[in-house]
């Protein structure tokens, strides 16, 4: 008997774009007797048997008060028997909900016809909603004790941790973990993030026959949310063909039903459904419309003089470093003729990584994506013909697990001059101090010499000499770090340079400057320029002229 049960009793969200009043639930509850559970193993013997199927079924099935089947729309009321008798009597009605009922209930009894019998409903209105305990479910329990599963034994063992502890510092008041029932002063003070729900109970009333109507015989058998963003919340789910759920009732006499959940909505037609994509479909498209109308057609342009530059990057991986758990500490260095507006972003640290074998090498593989916007601003009276360009330096430090940290490496990386993907590796070093006492600091507690200015890695920007010596200062080749680069170019030039069909180069000289590779570039195509026009002079001349021309210049070569 204990396959025959659904036991599965938790609740279910859905998501639905359709209106929450369109929700019809089917619910549907039978009492189990000896003589029902008869009944049922006589049918499956009968359904064996081809021959006697129908007229032995009509026998065996018997309705009555012992089962009931109703279709129960979203927030419809449906009184139960107690209701019918309380709200009859209008001197007990003190509020105008109550009065209302008042009215319906005498409508009905006018009519001498009530739908439902044993299921009843409690809507959102009803001040009995929010006296039901929603984690009570009366009856709805598995037949059979669960065994306990590997995480909660493991959690069962876990030491509590006790509330009530006092800190060193008796000043610091004691803080609940769990508030389980907030104020709405703390909800607002707290910021908590609880969005309004309507609640809808299906009850059923699991009384003897004739004696309905005893508020100790109600019982919980569906709860419905929902808010207003589309989610709905059922408990339980609804059986989806599975077995019924199984309800045990409380007091001397232990009744079980069977509880059977269906979703019986009416679903939308093809040509509804096409109807309401094309709605969503046109929505959609003025939304962005509406969108593209707050933004604009005109494109941000920086101003005339003015080179923009954007990079967005990213730090890859490293490898080749002596400790683990690795993060890099960089900072960007702009030239006097840069500026910027976030500054926040010229000076980062990145995670901690782990390292892992990757291509038989061990890498520590960061993925750790950073941003840069800096303006360059030409100027006329400089002397410099090359532009100088920002300069991101970094350092790579391990961490251990005693919280002691080690210099790994140096290095510094040079923005590209041209715009696009780049992927750039870094090879690192750091200073080396000789002896045995340097290596065994470092390896029990940490600490390395470092650099009081990162800079020195390349050019320190207090250095205004021709040479720079570095006799003497010993240093040892660590890692790599690996960078990728998208870098983006933007000024006014270059709209200009596209509207009148100019070279890209042009744009750099009207800024002031050029870069190193656009000058060979330019040499380099004003060469072939000029040797093409030679041979096309050269084969426009007669051929005589061209051997007497060819033997003066080797007479005059000899």
């Amino acid at each position: 008997m204990a396959d025959c049960w659904n036991t599965d009793t938790g609740e279910a969200v859905y998501r639905s774009r359709d209106a929450v009043k369109n929700l019809k639930i089917k619910v549907r509850i039978e009492r189990v007797t000896s003589t029902a559970a008869l009944s049922q193993h006589l049918q499956q013997e009968v359904l064996s048997q081809q021959d006697r199927g129908a007229i032995e079924l009509e026998t065996l099935t018997s309705q009555g008060d012992n089962e009931e089947e109703l279709v129960v729309g979203w927030q419809e009321k449906l009184f139960s028997q107690y209701e019918m008798e309380l709200f009859q009597n209008e001197s007990a009605c003190q509020t105008p909900l109550d009065r209302q009922y008042h009215t319906e209930v005498k409508a009905l009894n006018r009519a001498k016809g009530r739908r439902n019998h044993r299921i009843f409903t409690y809507t959102d209105h009803d001040r009995y909603t929010n006296c039901l305990p929603f984690h009570q479910l009366v009856g709805l329990s598995p037949p059979l004790q669960c065994n306990p599963t590997f995480l909660a034994e493991r959690m069962a063992s876990v030491r509590h941790r006790r509330q009530d502890r006092r800190t060193m510092d008796c000043s610091i008041p004691k803080s609940k973990i769990i508030n389980w029932e907030p104020t709405e002063e703390f909800v607002k003070n707290s910021h908590v993030v609880n969005n309004s729900m309507q609640t809808m109970h299906i009850m059923g009333d699991l009384g003897p026959s004739g004696r309905l109507g005893q508020k100790e015989n109600e019982s919980l058998l569906v709860t419905i949310k929902t808010d207003g963003t589309g989610t709905v919340i059922v408990k339980p789910d609804f059986n989806k063909g599975k077995e019924p759920y199984r309800i045990v009732t409380e007091g001397e006499k232990r009744e079980v039903w069977r509880l059977t959940v269906e979703n019986v909505s009416t679903t939308m037609k093809p040509e509804e459904k096409d109807r309401e994509q094309n709605m969503y479909k046109d929505l959609y498209v003025r939304h962005k419309e509406y969108l593209t109308s707050l933004v604009g057609q005109d494109f941000e342009m920086p101003p005339v003089g003015i080179l923009r530059y954007l990079m967005n990057g990213e730090i890859v991986s490293a490898k080749g470093f002596e400790y683990d758990n690795l993060y890099i500490h960089f900072f960007m260095e702009l030239p006097n003729i840069y500026s910027t507006i976030y500054y926040s972003c010229l000076l980062q640290i990145g995670p901690a990584c782990r390292s892992s074998l990757s291509q038989g090498c061990v890498c520590s593989f960061f993925s750790y994506p950073f941003s840069f916007e800096a303006f360059y601003m030409s100027e006329k009276e400089s002397e410099e013909s090359i532009p100088q360009w920002p300069v991101l330096y970094f350092k790579v430090l391990s961490l251990d697990s005693w919280q002691c940290y080690r210099t790994e490496g140096y290095g510094y990386l040079l923005f590209p001059a041209m715009p696009g993907k780049h992927t750039i590796t870094c090879h690192t070093w750091r200073p080396l101090q000789t002896g045995t006492v340097s290596a065994l600091r470092r390896f029990f507690i940490g600490g390395s010499p470092e650099l009081e200015d990162h800079s020195y890695v390349r050019i320190p920007g207090t250095f205004k000499g021709e040479r720079l010596s570095r006799f003497g200062f010993c240093t040892e080749t660590t890692g790599s770090v690996t960078f990728n680069l998208h870098c983006i170019q933007q000024a006014k030039s270059f709209v200009d340079a596209a509207k009148m069909k100019k070279r890209r180069q042009k744009v750099f000289d009207h800024l002031g400057g050029f870069s190193q590779e656009g000058a060979v570039c330019t040499i380099l195509e004003a060469f072939q320029r000029a040797r093409r026009k030679m041979q096309e002079a050269r084969e426009s001349l007669p051929r005589d002229l061209v051997t007497t021309t060819s033997q003066l210049q080797i007479e005059s070569s000899a």
